[in-house]
């Protein structure tokens, strides 16, 4: 239908994917809406690797398993709002039925971003347009997962557009942080960071163009891994921006545990994932290189504290110092790097993220649809006539003073062919700058830094803090592999901001940012750093991952995850 008229078919497209939804929670075997018992609890307090062991012995049932946590999803869902497709009934129950017994994940839920194909359901991506579509077959990760013994159970929320830190759309409303409802859990794959931050899930699967497993991870207290391009499958998804390659989505996994995203990653890696798909490199799990890092003495690690664009607030600060303390206290080397010009990297990634100005993203709205803050502002500053961004450039680079933010909005403008090619060729340039770096002057075994300047935004905070993604951008544009774990939470008491603070002196992206830090408000939230590998280097950072958390368990500073309610 034509635009204005299709107007009425996205509130009917919302409504009736809602009303589905709801109708297929309130329908699923009395089990899902029982109370907690003993059994769930022995089930969910379990690593997958050891439930896994369970099922090939016998000792549990993965209906058992698909139940108790399909049980804590549904509570999960009642909290934060974070389910899209509920497939357990039809679906995970009679796929559980065909479980591979002899698979790496054998009867283990494994809960997916709402952008990944399932046979039989919608792919939305949070567009109404894209509802009432199932699709005919299972996608690639898809079919990995069951070969593996896995059982997908349930869909998970993410933005319109995928170009946010929330996590919210008309189709299935807005996800909230099980920490916090007044803020986000992340974005892109904030359904998911939500559903496992509660206990809904062990292990899930997202995408990332500029953090969208890293952020959520960071947002919301859980475990992620941002793999190079080529190590997990990308097929049978869909996006917002098919056919956008200056910064290429990858897939990756996201867990509640660090052992649970060791065992994830080594079982997808360990299908052979190449067989599958032809976008998979042929690289099977390195054991010796994942244990070589995990005998080695001493590390020797690199600390870039900040992106160069937005200080790192104060707890994300404090995040880096504790882990960096428990580090040094356990005989690794510390060193503070001066890596090649990491804010030169937000304009370069943004550039190349965008290059169509907007457009693809654009096209799948229809009238009156509900789009991002964040992405909403992008598309508008899209829009503007050249001379009134040349005007607005000159206003922010002369008479504010503010040649950062100048710079970055100048150059996010739709290019030609010939103008993409010619960011392509940057990219690559900066890589090599990167690549020389460290192989001649970092020298360092990973890179620690913060996942992001704050903390989670509150609902509607991306619209100010759209372009402060520098932490997470600069490895994406780089393609190395970068993990997130979970350190420590907000205090009040100890995070609050300098009285000599004044965010006038900041520029336009910092600015954004900081609008929104309040430690009171914030009191609680979950806080994480970022290790930051080579390309293709998952299983180094997995193993380095490890290491920082043993550090912090030594001194008594392990994490604490959000109970089960």
């Amino acid at each position: 239908m034509l635009a204005p008229f299709d107007y009425f078919e996205h509130r009917r497209a919302c409504k009736q994917k809602q009303i589905e939804r709801s109708t297929r929670i309130a329908n699923l075997p009395p089990e899902y809406h029982a109370p907690i018992s003993l059994q769930d609890r022995q089930i969910l307090n379990k690593s997958i690797e050891d439930l896994v062991q369970d099922v090939q012995k016998q000792v549990v049932k993965p209906i058992d398993i698909l139940r108790s946590y399909g049980k804590i999803a549904v509570k999960a869902h009642a909290k934060t709002n974070c389910l899209t497709e509920v497939m357990i009934n039809p679906g995970a129950e009679k796929w559980v039925e065909d479980t591979n017994f002899k698979g790496p994940l054998a009867g283990i839920p494994v809960s997916l971003k709402d952008s990944i194909a399932v046979g039989g359901f919608d792919v939305s991506v949070g567009y109404s347009r894209n509802t009432g579509k199932p699709y005919g077959q299972d996608g690639t990760i898809v079919r990995i997962l069951k070969d593996a013994g896995a059982v997908p159970y349930v869909k998970t929320n993410l933005p319109i557009s995928l170009l946010s830190f929330e996590s919210t759309n008309d189709v299935w409303g807005r996800t909230t942080n099980p920490h916090n409802k007044d803020y986000s859990p992340g974005g892109s794959t904030g359904g998911e960071s939500a559903l496992l931050a509660y206990g809904g899930g062990r292990i899930g699967i997202g995408s990332d163009v500029a953090g969208s497993v890293r952020a959520p991870a960071h947002f919301a207290g859980i475990y992620s891994l941002r793999c190079s391009t080529g190590r997990w499958p990308k097929m049978g998804m869909s996006t917002s921006m098919p056919g956008q390659e200056g910064i290429p989505s990858v897939f990756s996994p996201m867990a509640r545990t660090l052992p649970d995203l060791v065992h994830f990653s080594k079982s997808i890696i360990g299908m052979r994932p190449w067989e599958y798909d032809h976008s998979v490199h042929p690289i099977p799990w390195r054991k010796e290189v994942y244990d070589s890092i995990r005998d080695q003495k001493r590390l020797r690690i690199g600390v870039m504290s900040t992106d160069g664009v937005v200080p790192p607030s104060p707890v994300c600060a404090r995040a880096l110092s504790i882990v960096t303390s428990a580090l040094a206290s356990s005989g690794h080397e510390i060193v503070t790097i001066d890596p090649p010009f990491p804010s030169k990297a937000l304009i370069l990634a943004s550039s190349l993220l965008n290059t169509d100005g907007c457009r693809t993203f654009l096209s799948f709205f229809r009238t009156g649809e509900w789009n991002d803050p964040g992405a909403a502002r992008m598309a508008l500053y899209m829009s503007l006539p050249q001379p009134i961004r040349y005007l607005h450039y000159l206003w922010n680079r002369y008479v504010k003073r503010d040649p950062f933010w100048a710079e970055l909005l100048y150059e996010f403008r739709e290019r030609s062919a010939y103008e993409q090619w010619q960011l392509v060729a940057k990219r690559e340039a900066y890589k090599a700058e990167w690549y020389h770096w460290w192989q001649e002057e970092g020298k360092v075994d990973c890179i620690i830094t913060p996942p992001n300047a704050t903390p989670a935004v509150p609902h509607g905070g991306m619209r100010d803090a759209v372009a402060s993604c520098g932490y997470t951008f600069l490895w994406n544009l780089l393609d190395y592999t970068a993990g997130v774990l979970p350190v420590t939470h907000v205090d009040s008491g100890l995070d609050a901001l300098p009285p000599s603070f004044v965010t006038n002196n900041l520029n336009g992206v910092a600015r954004g940012a900081y609008k929104y830090y309040d430690a009171v408000k914030m009191h609680g939230l979950p806080v994480a750093v970022q290790v930051v590998g080579r390309r293709l280097q998952e299983e180094k950072v997995l193993a380095i991952m490890e290491r920082v958390q043993a550090c912090l368990e030594g001194e008594d500073k392990a994490y604490e995850l959000l109970g089960l309610e």
